[in-house]
């Protein structure tokens, strides 16, 4: 049976919670091989809670694995819309690279080599007929996957499974869109043929409700989660935000096929009782997604592999970074500053 270990948290001992959690999920287990890659998670360049990876939970994780005797590289790739460097000096990652002597290693900067899966791809070769590239640095390496709990407009809920996307996928991985679900159900496929481990940690100190994966509204839940099955991770942080995990595609789909374990009725949950846990979260789309679904679904699809698509990238930046963030974002930053966890994100 799956096992999902969940634990309540404070500003005051998330350090400490975070070796409990993932001692709780048996990690040490799960990752036998010493070698680990951190997989960060940067939905934006700029700071805003719940987004990306909050500096706590890299610390941590990586603390945890350094007492441990681990050999950690820290990654997060580039896309069209984020730059991992900027975003770790933003995200407040930085310090703590040197803090706990870790290499940081964006995607973007090292080699990617051809793969051809041995399993059955869903929607991969659909999307890039041509062929795929993944990092050559992620072969044969544990992987630690860091994403927070958060609302997702393409995919309902983000997690571990679609923290892999910015991984395996390179910039123009905005086409697998189209095939969102499929896409993800393929690369934890892919994980499991590369990876020797593969483990799991989210943060739910700051929560993310409404058009996600940027423009949210921040809740504070204080809640951690840690799991190997990555299925199973996102199906208990999906029932806890209030929705059905079956009814999301990619969880049904990596269920069914037996990559993991998306029914919560068959999930052991250890630690915190989440029977009465219900966030009431609700996943909108912002108008950059909303736009760019209707688009892909029309006969105006072929224009996003044309040099036509930068008008769409120049758009989702004037609307997230000039006007979104500006008018909306900034004032819900400025709110959160005024928490606990806004004073332990300051103190980094």
């Amino acid at each position: 049976m799956s096992k999902v270990a969940v634990l309540k948290t404070t500003p005051r001992t998330v350090i400490a919670d975070y070796k409990k959690v993932m001692n709780q999920a048996d990690y040490k287990r799960v990752l036998r091989e010493k070698e680990t890659v951190v997989k960060l998670n940067l939905s934006w360049t700029l700071f805003f809670p719940a987004c990306s990876s909050p500096p706590w939970q890299l610390e941590g994780v990586v603390k945890t694995l350094a007492e441990d005797n681990y050999t950690v590289k820290a990654v997060e790739n580039k896309t069209v819309v984020t730059n991992p460097r900027k975003g770790a000096d933003l995200n407040k990652w930085s310090p703590l690279f040197i803090k706990y002597n870790i290499e940081f290693q964006p995607l973007n900067e090292v080699k990617w080599i051809d793969f051809e899966p041995k399993s059955e791809m869903m929607a991969m070769h659909k999307i890039f007929p041509e062929g795929f590239q993944i990092p050559e640095i992620l072969f044969d390496t544990n992987v630690v996957q860091l994403p927070t709990i958060k609302t997702h407009g393409h995919t309902t809920v983000t997690g571990a499974v679609k923290n892999s996307f910015g991984g395996l996928l390179k910039e123009r991985r905005h086409h697998a869109h189209k095939l969102i679900h499929e896409v993800l159900v393929d690369l934890l496929q892919i994980q499991k043929e590369i990876h020797p481990g593969i483990f799991a940690v989210m943060d739910g100190t700051v929560c993310g409700d409404g058009a996600g994966p940027r423009t949210m509204v921040p809740r504070i839940e204080n809640v951690l989660l840690a799991s190997k099955d990555q299925v199973a991770i996102d199906a208990v942080a999906a029932k806890v935000m209030g929705f059905e995990p079956l009814e999301i595609p990619f969880i049904r789909m990596c269920h069914d096929k037996g990559l993991g374990t998306g029914d919560t009725d068959q999930i052991d949950i250890i630690g915190e009782d989440i029977s009465a846990m219900n966030f009431h979260f609700h996943a909108k789309k912002s108008p950059v997604i909303f736009f760019d679904q209707v688009l892909r679904k029309s006969f105006l699809e072929p224009l996003f592999h044309t040099p036509l698509f930068w008008l769409a990238i120049a758009a989702s930046a004037v609307y997230h970074d000039y006007m979104w963030y500006p008018l909306v974002g900034k004032r819900r930053v400025k709110e959160f500053l005024q928490t606990e966890w806004g004073n332990l994100f300051v103190r980094y």
